[in-house]
């Protein structure tokens, strides 16, 4: 009898402890603003026009970096996420009102993956992580959030004119449920692609912005499917 109890008790801290949290995936996005702060441009312009610009549509870029972090990058995490109609089709996460928060749409520079809202996470934005875990506490042992932005960097230039780069950065954060931050990291590529810059100024018609991107994205993708392993390895505090 005793014997049968151990094998009982064994069995059952076995599987208790195979079994993975639980992780909801609260927030998706990318950013139409190109950062220029390297080359000390963020007031100009013609960026913010781009910003702007609906012909400038990172939505396709976005769905290649969701498709890659569900498909593939969710692998190696050391939990589970939650099927995202959990955490969009939720009536509490429909009906949230995040600080900071930033319409999408024509007259803005926010693309949520369809389905996500944006939810600010970051500096001063403990009432959105927590009111975000506290959604979820229920069912997810933790929430996530995810980005992706770009920035344009110096390639080789003289006397202010040359080539750029685009850098495509992704951040990933996790936090557990009552909202502590687990891990937060950024993690970036450069384009293969390039393109110019005369005078001090960066050529970014349309045209050039959005290959430039892409690769960008390519690049990240790669770096990414490499080193998420490692990096998460800090979610076991979850």
């Amino acid at each position: 009898m005793k014997k049968a109890l151990l094998i009982l008790t064994a069995l059952f801290a076995l599987t208790s402890y195979s079994q993975k949290k639980k992780v909801a995936v609260v927030s998706f996005y990318t950013d139409k603003t190109i950062d220029l702060s390297e080359l000390g441009l963020n007031g100009l312009a013609a960026i913010a026009d781009l910003g702007n610009n609906p012909n400038f549509n990172l939505s396709p870029i976005l769905e290649k970096y969701h498709n890659a972090f569900f498909n593939d990058y969710a692998k190696k995490f050391p939990f589970d996420l939650l099927p995202e109609t959990e955490v969009t089709q939720k009536p509490e996460y429909i009906a949230f009102t995040p600080k900071f928060a930033r319409e999408g749409g024509e007259s803005g520079t926010i693309i949520n993956y369809p389905g996500y809202k944006y939810i600010y996470e970051g500096m001063n934005g403990s009432v959105n992580e927590e009111a975000s875990a506290q959604m979820f506490k229920e069912v997810a042992d933790g929430v996530l959030f995810t980005e992706i932005h770009f920035a344009v960097v110096k390639g080789f230039a003289v006397g202010g004119t040359g080539t750029i780069k685009m850098k495509a950065y992704a951040r990933i954060a996790l936090y557990d449920k009552t909202g502590k931050k687990v891990f937060a990291f950024s993690e970036g590529a450069n384009s293969k692609k390039t393109g110019t810059i005369v005078g001090g100024v960066p050529v970014l018609s349309l045209d050039k912005v959005l290959p430039m991107c892409e690769s960008a994205l390519e690049e990240l993708l790669k770096d990414l499917d490499e080193k998420l392993e490692k990096i998460v390895k800090k979610s076991d505090k979850l």
